[in-house]
């Protein structure tokens, strides 16, 4: 079916950049090496070799707060995180793409008149993973809980579980969250198992964990945490997949 894209969601390590964005692209490709021989039968015969993507994307430029795009792309050009990419909202169960990148490129500035734009080039260091949300950006959490289930499915030999997570606002006195991946083998979670355990975070921020590439029989995943300090409030987006 075709969409028209009327929304969609950029995080970039610690800030959420989709208000003041106006095209986001996401490309992946894997470097074809030719195999050819001569048993080949006359035709070129090619292999994968190395993978990689990259996430483009443009607006409106803001500035004068670490959640805008001039702050948030001059303190991570250069270094690696996590990003995550929806082509819709970022609801629970909505389509994720996800991936540690590195910001490679940032340029802003136009002709006098224009609306100031930024353009800005993140290019993957890990695999790209096509996921989905565990937890969505616009509810505020202020002590410890746990978030919906979402069924992945079993993690076979070799595959690995990923999970981004972009805490995009932090308020309150001495605040800490800290926050894990848990798994069962259904929804209701009766002998939940941490599988990912994230450092905690005091500021808007980001990290990328991935498992060790055992396998898990275990079917669902969900988020927790853990909220500390004096009236506390962090908001925060998740994204999961397997790979």
């Amino acid at each position: 079916m075709a969409q028209v894209l009327l929304d969609a969601r950029l995080f970039a390590v610690g800030a959420d950049l989709s208000g003041a964005s106006n095209k986001i692209e996401l490309a992946a490709e894997v470097e074809d090496k030719d195999a050819t021989n001569y048993r080949s039968g006359g035709w070129k015969e090619v292999m994968g070799g190395l993978g990689s993507a990259e996430i483009s994307g443009e607006g409106q430029w803001e500035a004068g707060d670490p959640s805008l795009v001039d702050d948030a792309s001059w303190l991570q050009l250069g270094g690696t995180g996590p990003w995550t990419v929806g082509p819709g909202d970022s609801i629970v169960g909505a389509l994720a793409y996800l991936t540690r990148a590195m910001q490679s490129e940032y340029k802003v500035g136009d002709a006098v008149g224009e609306i100031a734009p930024w353009t800005g080039t993140a290019k993957s260091s890990w695999p790209l993973v096509r996921g989905q949300f565990a937890h969505p950006p616009g509810l505020a959490r202020t002590a410890n809980g746990a978030g919906t289930a979402v069924n992945l499915g079993a993690i076979a030999e070799g595959q690995r579980l990923y999970v981004a997570l972009h805490v995009l606002s932090v308020a309150g006195t001495t605040p800490a969250l800290t926050l894990r991946v848990e798994s069962d083998d259904s929804a209701g979670f009766a002998t939940p198992v941490t599988r990912l355990l994230f450092d905690p975070a005091a500021e808007p921020s980001g990290q990328i964990l991935r498992t060790d590439g055992s396998p898990v029989t275990d079917t669902h995943y969900r988020i927790a945490w853990d909220v500390t300090g004096t009236t506390p409030s962090f908001m925060f987006a998740v994204s999961l997949g397997l790979r």
